[in-house]
């Protein structure tokens, strides 16, 4: 294995991200992805070029798109020798395929790649019941007209009936949504809080939009040129009037539509190389991917299902001789907005850092102006495989804007998983 060497993020690009079905509802997976990787090939010039490796993720795809990141590279503009990959880990699979890239950058096996990911709700696989399919195949695979009848011999209407996928947890049957109500309940987060959490990253998006933060990170795709998910006239009291959507039978819920994520559709892409191969080919360094860190935690019996990010982070920081607060900004991707707030009430009680986190005393406090400067996945929207790469976009033109400093990522994912990493400028 070679040494180390530095990951460079050249920068990246996304379509609006939009509700489900809205604007996206007949594109899939591979429409999104081919439009975002055009418009990436397209800002860099990379028309014909061979990069390492492309690799994008999906978390809600249909078979035949059987590997999104190779096909959406062939459809891209790069040259057709450049290979691709296809990665899935819930809400943090585009960071995880940032980081794909990235190590095999460090470890010198390739020189520059893509990773990105898209999703659609819009455009979700339906399939059979078990005992249909089984007919079904049997009847494939009869030799004799006789034999193939025989297959639907008691067949019933009722076998008709589709599945739809589902975002509820396997091992415990309950959706994020439900989890996160727990959350909240055992840290004590208020409505009231949730609600204006969720208002600031509708305020902060739109004012970033109006600034042009977003105009050479947002490309317009399908008539669509910001996200449909951004309320800018949002009010406190129009978030206070919206009833609980997850626990409406207790009278003690408090996450609502508006200070949860949407189902969301759309896509996002970064480049990532080496210091000289960005030289070589005239592209400015934006900032460095320094050091990434997945952890997982116990869900099933008891711990909050979007914790692991408290766990990843720790040990992260720890390896890099930081603590919570050297860092200039934070990007904490926004599921919920009692998911942030349990984060960051976990890091300042020192019972949980010394009993989970193996501390020696509490993390400490963040800043709040310092979190999410430009808005984030409540105002929008959450396409679960593409979230990270925009994150991962933003933050490293923020840091460029900034004129350099030090970033924390940090995304919560279903299945009680966290993924999360540090940029430098």
């Amino acid at each position: 294995m070679r040494p180390v060497r530095p990951v460079a993020v050249l920068g990246g690009v996304r379509i609006p991200f939009c509700r489900q079905n809205t604007a996206y509802t007949d594109v899939g997976n591979l429409g999104m992805s081919v439009r975002t990787l055009g418009a990436l090939v397209e800002k860099f010039g990379l028309h014909g070029q061979q990069l390492g490796e492309v690799a994008m993720g999906a978390v809600i795809k249909h078979s035949s798109d059987w590997n999104l990141g190779r096909e959406a590279a062939l459809s891209s503009g790069l040259s057709p020798l450049t290979p691709g990959i296809t990665l899935q880990r819930a809400c943090g699979t585009s960071l995880d395929t940032i980081v794909h890239i990235a190590n095999k950058i460090a470890v010198g096996q390739i020189e520059a790649g893509i990773g990105g990911g898209s999703d659609t709700t819009s455009d979700v696989p339906i399939v059979y019941g078990q005992k249909l399919r089984r007919r079904l195949l049997a009847a494939a695979a009869a030799k004799t007209p006789k034999d193939k009848l025989a297959a639907f011999k008691g067949f019933k209407l009722a076998e008709l009936k589709p599945d739809f996928p589902g975002v509820a947890e396997p091992r415990t049957g309950k959706s994020m949504g439900e989890h996160c109500e727990d959350m909240a309940k055992e840290w004590n987060i208020a409505r009231d809080s949730q609600d204006e959490w969720a208002l600031s990253s509708h305020k902060k998006l739109a004012a970033a939009y109006e600034r042009g933060f977003f105009d050479d990170l947002v490309v317009s795709f399908r008539g669509v040129s910001r996200d449909n998910n951004l309320r800018a006239d949002s009010t406190l009291e129009k978030l206070a009037s919206l009833k609980p959507a997850f626990d409406k039978t207790s009278g003690r819920g408090t996450l609502t539509a508006g200070n949860s994520t949407p189902l969301t559709d759309g896509a996002s892409a970064c480049l990532l190389a080496t210091d000289e191969w960005a030289a070589a080919h005239g592209h400015e360094v934006l900032c460095h991917l320094r050091d990434a860190q997945v952890a997982a935690v116990d869900f099933v019996h008891g711990e909050g299902l979007l914790m692991a990010p408290t766990v990843a982070v720790a040990e992260m920081l720890a390896r890099n001789n930081l603590t919570l607060q050297d860092f200039d900004f934070y990007e904490i991707h926004e599921a919920f907005a009692a998911q942030v707030l349990c984060t960051l009430r976990a890091w300042e009680s020192e019972e949980y850092c010394r009993t989970r986190l193996g501390l020696p005393a509490a993390m400490g406090r963040i800043d709040p102006a310092k979190i999410n400067p430009n808005g984030s996945s409540l105002a929008a929207g959450h396409p679960f495989a593409a979230t990270g790469a925009r994150i991962v976009a933003a933050a490293a033109k923020e840091l460029k804007l900034r004129g350099g400093g030090r970033c924390l990522v940090s995304i919560c994912t279903a299945g009680g998983m966290g993924v999360v990493a540090i940029l430098e400028r």
